[in-house]
């Protein structure tokens, strides 16, 4: 249900509510905006609700025909006026912004495995992989010019309706990572992308430039189904204006603004053959951010119709609502709206309308408060639903869009640019690291997600929706380097372009001020003060208490006063928090707000080191009986819990009738555990990773078997034989186990011939942090107890490297493979050796029995992350892992924590 929020002050309700009304009527709704593709009206409203009011729609109709008539050049200005009221600014552009460093003057370092570093190095390899001629082929092809090559498949395929939108996000992505880099490769590619499509915008000779035909929008003017046309060509306009301000490229302003005038051109003709209502009604679909592209090119070009089209694109049956507070966005498709409120923003900067302001804010507020996950991110089936009612949305797969994280980072850092609010930052970290950072599977290229699952037993592996849910060729999973090329394949690699401009930002004044906001390893030339700054942090581990960072700043020969200005995170505690000045103590405020230091800066050094904690954080659902519901994090790190659950997920629909217990429960029932997580969660040492090993065996005896590993069975919890894994894959955590000496807990793998070996041994599952394995050879229960012992000797078949695992407790009974059927699934068993043959020969059952019984000893497949954790749960112990670091493995980000 809707719900009004006063603003502070009578006369700002005043303001504002005049202001608004200019946008849409009090009294219509929100879902005035549902997509016109996917709804039964088509954007018509057959519930009789408009999307202005009548005296709005009469100032339109006293300056244009409302059907036919003339056809007489379109006034700009006077349009402009008409939508504005007759002008609609408070007076020019606002000052006392901050703005982000320039990205040419930072650079990511490569220090202390920093994962912004990898990432951008991973995106990197893959922009510099693409191929100009494929990702033009659409473009020539639709212009009439010889076609050079093949096209790529997935969404860019020649018979895909968003064809051309990557080529745009290339472009705009490959704009940021030069700047970045300045890769003279990359600058080459980018630059033929931009030629190709400028000889094609000359070949049509209309400015004109898509790589679709023109009845694309004839149909979408018509009201009928074009998928989102418009938003494609925000794609290729901005990707061309960052070419522009980015790279310096000046087609890339020229071919922007030839399109602009194209464009322009059917806006002007669709209103003066019908009305200003057949526009709205046209763009009550996916559009992107044009507005924002218009805005930005109207404040390079400082031309009427510019601002004018970003105006026509602002979308008032959205925008309206929110400057009236009303927060019931539930239904609205996020990634249709998010955009739309950075092009909000946008005009407040270029003409200072406050009321977008305020738009801005209250929208971050109601997101931030009812509709985001634990992550900072937002959307379920593409959709806001109901407010506070996250438990219903994580019972499926399709959460987190990746676009609308892409773009709610965008609102964020827009806030804090505004207001210098330590909490816009504080999302801003949040949502990077958990929303963002873990959208490449490790180190490939060119593999990314579009949906990020929130639920209990999912992976980003398989992820997804229903058919029915989303348009065809139905995105899900990792993607593929040549045949995804879905929306979020454009914004991942525009995401990892760009991880350097929101960690400085600059303030200006007779004293230049610096803002620094992220803790990323990196160097700062901050020309305007004359100095360069770097900054290290201390790589993290679960056993730390504090988070430490290093920046040093060091003058150029030409430095000035400056003003320095430390984030101190709101995840933190300013008691125990140490900040140094050349080894100084400096005073703290308290978290959320941020250390000031102004001196003239020679070579200075700035320490920083913040307690660092576990903290429990609830799910956003008011309901009493989901208080339990609880995420875990570890400072702005959010950790998931490495589980399966008790069925093989396959698609979203598995789990929708429920959330599967034994898949999320853990224990708090103790006193230490109710008093703080640290009762049931705690940390696992990087030193245990020695502990670890595989276990491997071929199939037979011949050397070319398939290779199969020990594991642990995910139906069951039994070990069986499985093949030998891919890296990265979920199995990988199923075939690896820590051994240890019970009840020392001593690694039973000798440091110096790396040979498991040593009796009394304990294998514990990778994922089950405390739960042995029994000599039933399946997982026990996660209560404390010796559990079963194995001694660990050399292998019975006699070959070097091989091992042999016999139950303390039965002398001459082994682990053995089955030693007939011998097919990934079949199970583990107990095998006992006969006694020797009369005469001391060997028989063939012998000879089976210890190749079967002998395990050759293998690197571990898989190794504990640095922020590993173990959690106390009720059926299964997790190993919680960072979100963010996860490839195929199952997972839960939300615990059902019980007390009782």
């Amino acid at each position: 249900m809707a719900r009004r929020r006063s603003l502070a002050g009578a006369a700002a309700v005043v303001v504002l509510a005049t202001a608004a009304a200019c946008l849409l009527d009090g009294a219509a709704a929100l879902h005035l905006c549902t997509d016109r593709l996917f709804n039964d009206t088509q954007g018509r409203h057959s519930d009789g609700l408009p999307h202005l009011n009548q005296a709005e729609e009469a100032t339109w109709m006293g300056l244009l025909p409302r059907r036919g008539g003339p056809r007489d050049e379109l006034d700009w200005l006077a349009l402009y006026r008409s939508i504005t009221r007759g002008g609609g600014s408070d007076g020019g552009e606002p000052a006392g912004f901050l703005s982000p460093a320039s990205l040419h003057d930072v650079r990511l370092d490569p220090y202390g495995a920093n994962m912004y570093w990898q990432g951008q190095q991973t995106n990197l390899e893959y922009l510099l992989y693409l191929d100009p001629d494929r990702l033009t082929w659409t473009f020539r092809q639709q212009a009439k010019l010889p076609t050079v090559g093949e096209p790529y498949g997935g969404w860019e395929a020649p018979d895909g309706q968003l064809r051309g939108h990557f080529t745009g996000h290339y472009l705009s992505a490959a704009a940021h990572m030069w700047a970045s880099t300045h890769n003279d490769a990359l600058k080459e590619k980018m630059t033929k992308v931009v030629d190709i499509l400028y000889s094609c915008q000359k070949k049509m000779n209309t400015g004109y430039l898509s790589a679709y035909p023109e009845s694309m929008f004839d149909a979408y003017d018509e009201l009928a189904e074009a998928w989102s046309p418009y938003y494609t060509i925000h794609k290729i306009m901005q990707g061309l204006l960052d070419q522009y301000t980015l790279a310096g490229n000046p087609k890339g302003l020229e071919i922007v603004v030839w399109m602009t005038d194209y464009f322009s051109t059917r806006v002007k003709k669709l209103i003066q053959e019908y009305s200003i209502q057949r526009h709205w009604e046209a763009i009550n679909e996916e559009s992107g951010g044009f507005n924002d592209v218009m805005y930005q090119l109207y404040a390079i070009t400082k031309n009427q119709k510019h601002l004018t089209m970003a105006h026509l694109f602002d979308k008032p049956c959205f925008l309206g609502p929110l400057g009236l507070h009303d927060d019931d966005i539930s239904g609205l498709h996020v990634n249709t709206h998010v955009p739309v409120i950075v092009g909000a923003q946008k005009r407040y900067e270029v003409v200072g309308d406050q009321l977008y302001k305020e738009i801005a804010t209250f929208f971050f507020d109601v997101v931030n408060s009812s509709h985001t996950f634990a992550t900072g991110g937002t959307s379920t089936m593409e959709h806001w639903h109901d407010p506070k009612r996250l438990v219903d949305e994580i019972k499926i797969s399709s959460n987190e869009e990746t676009c609308a994280t892409y773009n709610l980072l965008k609102v964020s850092r827009n806030l804090f640019r505004w207001t210098k609010e330590g909490k816009y930052a504080d999302h801003y970290e949040r949502l990077l690291i958990n929303g963002i950072m873990g959208n490449q599977r490790g180190k490939e290229p060119g593999v990314m997600i579009y949906f990020l699952p929130m639920g209990p037993g999912r992976s980003k592996s398989i992820s997804g929706m229903p058919t029915s849910g989303l348009p065809p060729k139905n995105p899900g999973g990792w993607g593929n380097a040549n045949a995804t090329f879905w929306c979020c394949y454009g914004t991942g690699i525009e995401s990892f372009s760009k991880l350097g401009d929101s960690i400085y930002f600059l303030e200006e004044g007779e004293i230049p001020g610096l803002y620094i906001i992220q803790y990323i390893p990196s160097t700062f030339d901050w020309k305007a003060a004359g100095l360069t700054v770097k900054q290290q942090a201390k790589p993290l581990s679960s056993t730390d208490s504090h988070f430490e960072v290093s920046i040093s700043i060091s003058s150029k020969g030409d430095a000035r006063p400056a003003n320095v200005n430390l984030r101190i995170p709101s995840w933190t505690s300013v008691d125990g928090a140490i900040a140094t000045l050349n080894g100084q103590k400096l005073n703290l405020t308290s978290a959320g707000d941020f250390l000031s230091v102004t001196k003239l800066w020679g070579d200075d050094t700035l320490y920083l080191k913040f307690p660092i904690t576990l903290r429990t954080e609830p799910i956003k659902d008011d309901r009493p009986e989901y208080s339990s519901i609880q995420a875990v994090l570890f400072g702005p790190h959010l950790l998931a819990g490495l589980t399966h659950g008790n069925q093989i997920v396959k698609s979203s629909n598995d789990s929708n009738s429920g959330l599967t217990p034994g898949v999320w429960e853990v224990k708090a029932t103790h006193a230490a555990a109710a008093a703080t997580v640290a009762g049931w969660v705690t940390p696992v040492s990087q030193s245990l990773n020695s502990q670890l090993v595989t276990l491997t065996q071929r199939g037979d005896a011949q050397a070319a078997a398939a290779a199969f590993v020990l594991s642990v069975s995910i139906a069951d919890g039994a070990l069986t034989m499985q093949e030998s894994p891919v890296a990265g894959s979920d199995a990988c955590v199923h075939a690896t186990f820590r051994a240890y000496h019970s009840p020392s807990g001593a690694g039973a793998i000798d440091a110096a011939t790396g040979t498991l070996q040593g009796r009394d041994v304990t294998l514990e599952p990778f994922d089950r942090p405390g739960m042995a394995i029994t000599d039933a050879l399946n997982v026990g229960r996660p209560e404390p107890g010796p559990g079963t012992r194995f001694n660990a000797v050399a292998g019975l078949d006699g070959l070097p490297g091989t091992v042999s695992l016999e139950l303390a407790t039965r002398p001459g009974c082994f682990v053995a493979a089955p030693t007939t059927a011998y097919l990934a699934g079949a199970k583990a068993q107990v095998s006992c050796r006969k006694p020797a043959a009369a005469g001391g020969g060997e028989d063939d059952d012998d000879t089976a029995f210890r190749r079967a019984a002998s395990f050759t000893q293998a690197a571990p497949l898989r190794l504990y992350h640095p922020l590993s954790f173990s959690a106390t749960g009720t059926d299964r112990n997790f190993l919680l892992e960072p979100l963010q670091s996860l490839q195929d493995e199952f997972y839960t980000v939300y615990f059902n924590v019980l007390t009782k």
